[in-house]
């Protein structure tokens, strides 16, 4: 069913992580301070957030996908194009635009965002080890960059765009096919977050809409 193997699949994981080193701790560090500005707001802390989303997106979009991952599956370059959309989107709706607010909720939907961020940014790689991965298989790739995504929309405290969801929700659906194909439990967490992350959404998102 797949153009590659599973050692191919997790070779290149293994390849990417060697080469783009440091650039996992860029990334936490980046991710981390997108995080922590839903807590502690500056004066543009929503457009910052929205550039870190669309910063890891194009990363992994051109990077990973088109100079990784395409030698391996050609079906890359159109991911790649999916993933470079998805940044500009959040460049253009989030940082040009300011359509995206972000603040802190103690409603259950913030509590699963934040269990969302935690888990991509250290749960998904621990869970991998867990069960058998080495840790040069892991680190800056689509499924956590998806799932922190998931994670970061339910801590916004006002509608969200539905554009910016359409990429992101399937990429849950392909990406988590892992889970079932290629036997990596941790992407489960893909599959569920976009499930959990698109209802919860829809559900808030028409609570917060004014009333015509």
């Amino acid at each position: 069913m797949l153009p590659f193997s599973v050692e191919q699949f997790f070779g290149v994981f293994a390849s990417y992580n060697r080469a783009i080193w440091p650039a996992q701790i860029v990334a936490l560090m980046i991710g981390g301070l997108a995080f922590a500005l839903v807590f502690r707001r500056c004066k543009r802390s929503d457009e910052i957030i929205a550039g870190v989303l669309a910063v890891m997106w194009a990363w992994t979009g051109l990077i990973y996908h088109l100079i990784f991952f395409a030698p391996i599956n050609k079906m890359a370059y159109a991911f790649g194009a999916l993933f470079a959309v998805q940044a500009m989107a959040f460049g253009y709706v989030g940082v040009i635009q300011g359509r995206m607010t972000f603040g802190r909720s103690n409603g259950p939907v913030a509590w699963i965002g934040i269990a969302f961020v935690l888990y991509a940014a250290a749960i998904y790689s621990l869970l991998g080890v867990a069960t058998g991965h080495d840790l040069a298989e892991l680190g800056v790739t689509p499924c956590p960059v998806t799932i922190f995504t998931f994670g970061m929309l339910l801590l916004a405290i006002r509608p969200i765009p539905r554009v910016l969801l359409i990429i992101p929700v399937l990429w849950s659906l392909i990406g988590g096919s892992a889970a079932i194909l290629l036997h990596v439990p941790q992407d489960w967490g893909l599959l569920v977050s976009g499930i959990v992350s698109a209802a919860l959404l829809a559900r808030r998102d028409q609570r917060l809409a004014p009333a015509p």
